[in-house]
């Protein structure tokens, strides 16, 4: 029913084309503060021109709570011009966006947030415990206060992005024109881990990485198909972000905060990175939603076909 329902809505293929491109607009619109901001440092003659495209160097030039809100502001414009193009091009609610549901469930949100926090903090500091030297204590009082209020205000429009854009406007969209689900999500997933690929992790780690990327957004979308909503989805990316953004950072990481734990370990991609997470952690926690929530029928769900339904039943919004 999460893919039928997008045939309620205005639902050209045309339509998800230029909102495709207006979201874009969205997250450029909303990088105009950190081009200024590069734009003043020109001026002061304090940035290396030969080395704007060094996405480390440009980290450097600003605090790294500075940084934060310059990389997360471009989700939060692309989030707003989303909701937008949903609500004046496609005549859609938000809510049939998110979910099947009449109302979203903000008990399955709460529930993945809360869920998934606690596992991936206790799993940190289980490393830090088993490894202590491979962490580095980076915990100062005034920045992290500063760092919690800028991650609480902005880091879910940057997940909650990916997961509208992804899990919700181009897997409806997708869906609704192939008619079936495997497309979409195979789609969806790949896409949603190539476009990590400028993410300093894949220059330090290599291309192998795109495994964990592209196999998180496989996850993200089984649920989202499984559980007719992309609730547990926003719930959990919300809690992997956040939680990972307080707890700990890394020179060649994304995100780089002041966060309480630095990881000063040389990475090795292997086990913990890609095997781990996609093939033992995703299958569990796959395994915990399905009992909790009861799943069943996971054959047509994921991989059915998706049946237009006659048009006197559309109901597109006024």
């Amino acid at each position: 029913m999460y893919i039928v329902q997008a045939f309620n809505s205005l639902h050209d293929w045309w339509r998800y084309l230029i909102g495709l491109f207006v979201t874009i607009f969205g997250v450029i619109v909303f990088s105009i503060p950190h081009f200024a901001a590069i734009f003043i440092k020109r001026l002061e003659a304090k940035v290396d021109l030969n080395r704007l495209d060094d996405v480390n160097y440009l980290m450097s030039l600003f605090d790294s709570n500075i940084n934060l809100v310059f990389v997360l502001l471009p989700f939060a414009g692309g989030l707003i011009f989303l909701f937008i193009i949903v609500k004046i091009l496609h005549k859609q609610s938000i809510t049939s966006l998110t979910t099947a549901r009449k109302k979203i469930d903000w008990k399955r949100i709460l529930f993945a947030f809360f869920f998934w926090g606690i596992v991936s903090s206790g799993m940190i500091f289980l490393d830090y415990y088993l490894s202590p030297e491979s962490y580095l204590y980076n915990f100062e009082l005034n920045r992290f206060l500063v760092l919690v209020l800028i991650a609480v205000v902005l880091l879910p429009f940057q997940t909650s992005f990916e997961e509208y854009l992804f899990r919700g406007y181009l897997m409806q969209g997708i869906g609704v024109i192939v008619k079936n689900k495997w497309v979409p999500l195979i789609t969806t997933s790949v896409i949603f881990g190539l476009l990590h690929i400028a993410n300093p992790e894949v220059e330090k780690l290599g291309y192998t990485i795109m495994v964990y990327y592209i196999g998180t957004g496989l996850f993200l979308g089984i649920i989202t198909l499984m559980d007719d909503g992309m609730e547990l989805a926003l719930g959990f990316h919300a809690a992997n972000n956040l939680f990972t953004a307080l707890l700990v950072t890394a020179n060649w990481t994304a995100l780089q905060t002041h966060s309480v734990f630095k990881d000063i370990a040389e990475p090795d991609l292997g086990f913990i990175d890609i095997i781990l997470p996609v093939f033992i952690i995703f299958p569990i926690l796959l395994f915990i939603f399905s009992r909790v929530y009861k799943w069943t029928n996971w054959k047509e769900k994921l991989l059915g076909n998706v049946i237009e339904p006659p048009k006197e039943n559309y109901k597109v919004l006024d």
